[in-house]
């Protein structure tokens, strides 16, 4: 006996949440869900003193608590994914080639700038809240793609791929903003830094064919990026860079450390880091702290600034002539992926803690506002993004035929 249509599309939709890249998103939303009531609970003391309870005195080590171990150091093997996959893409991507390059990078510029420029306007560009501008700047790749995942072939595999591309020209973006404007150099420290990496550049030039060395200097690399005053996760993507495309045997180091690394960033480094930093006291704190000037901005900056951005951008340059639309999609399906590029969540928080950084009440007060902020614009994104591309027209593939076995 055949299932009723709305039944098979409820185990469609059920199976489609442990796809690998659906599960990701869903991973992180319960990650941050799990997060803020832990937070608000009564074991919420021992969720802070876990991750911000001193280990030891900051004149032994500078990385003093299990917060500033994830954020500087475990989100290293995050940022060195994100190098890989980039240089991946640079090399033999979608970035290789002018053609298909051109409308992602219009379209991440474009949806950086405006973010920044909603956030301005909306905090009033009050000089205690201007660190954190570029914030909404950023888009979360495993969320965003999550997101889609969900959807099947509803998002037709240029949109999937125009998404994917935009988000890695948004993560250099996210990069570069972190090392210029959140860094303080010193210049001993980066001299030294640098060599490493000249060593490291070296060693691809010479095809060394075992990854340990470039293990062995990654870490090292860190060390003194770590004491350099630039922050040091940006040694993962800078070691990324040295990892050699092919061995003298013909095999692609950097893709078998892609294909490696992945899942343990996915579904380890990631979700520990968003349950480190979700988590935030709304005590004292009602709904209207949702208006406030910060989470107000940073959400309409996600929220608006992103898709306004991305799909003016995306407009203007193919009335203009300057790119194609990218096939089989309607604009309609367009809107609802720039609209996707709202969810900020991973490197939102990641710049959120390095915007407003100390131990005081007031760097505190910010941090959490600013979480609220990224919290809210990235649900908002998620749903808003996920309906849109939902009631947009089906694609014939997914149409449902009766014929379709019982599951």
């Amino acid at each position: 006996m055949a299932q009723p249509s709305f039944l098979r599309s409820a185990v469609r939709n059920f199976s489609a949440l442990f796809k690998a890249d659906a599960f990701e998103g869903i991973l992180l939303i319960a990650v941050a869900i799990t997060a803020m009531v832990i937070a608000n609970s009564g074991v919420a003391g021992a969720y802070f003193e876990l991750f911000n309870g001193y280990l030891w005195s900051k004149d032994v080590f500078y990385l003093n608590t299990v917060h500033l171990w994830i954020n500087d150091g475990l989100m290293v093997i995050f940022f060195f994914v994100v190098g890989l996959e980039v240089k991946r893409e640079l090399i033999n991507g979608n970035l290789s080639d002018p053609q298909q390059r051109n409308l992602p990078v219009i379209a991440a510029i474009a949806g950086m700038a405006v973010p920044i420029i909603v956030f301005l306007g909306v905090s009033g560009g009050a000089a205690e809240y201007r660190s954190g501008m570029a914030i909404p700047a950023a888009t979360d790749i495993a969320f965003a793609m999550g997101v889609v995942g969900l959807l099947g072939s509803r998002v037709p595999a240029s949109l999937r791929l125009f998404l994917l591309t935009v988000a890695i020209v948004d993560d250099i973006g996210a990069v570069a903003i972190i090392a210029i404007f959140y860094s303080d150099p010193k210049v001993t420290w980066l001299l030294i830094s640098l060599a490493v990496l000249i060593g490291m550049f070296a060693m691809n030039r010479f095809k060394v064919s075992s990854m340990w060395p470039f293990v062995i200097g990654t870490v090292v690399l860190w060390y003194c990026v770590l004491n350099s005053g630039v922050h040091a996760t940006i040694a993962g993507v800078l070691a990324a860079f040295t990892i050699p495309m092919r061995t003298k045997d013909g095999n692609s180091m950097l893709e078998n450390a892609e294909h490696a690394l992945v899942p343990w960033s996915a579904y380890l480094v990631v979700p520990i880091f968003g349950f480190a930093n979700a988590g935030v006291s709304l005590e004292g704190l009602g709904f209207d702290a949702l208006l406030d000037p910060l989470p107000l901005a940073i959400a309409a900056g996600l929220v608006l600034g992103k898709q306004v951005g991305i799909f003016s951008a995306v407009w203007a340059a193919v009335k203009l002539g300057i790119v194609s639309k990218p096939p089989g999609c309607t604009w309609a399906e367009v809107w609802g992926v720039s609209i996707l590029c709202g969810i900020g969540f991973t490197m939102s928080l990641f710049i959120g803690e390095l915007a407003f950084p100390g131990s005081g009440e007031m760097a505190r007060l910010l941090r959490d506002e600013a979480k609220i902020g990224i919290l809210t614009g990235s649900l908002i994104s998620a749903v808003l993004g996920y309906a849109v591309l939902r009631m947009t027209t089906t694609h014939p593939e997914e149409v449902d035929d009766p014929r379709d076995p019982v599951v």
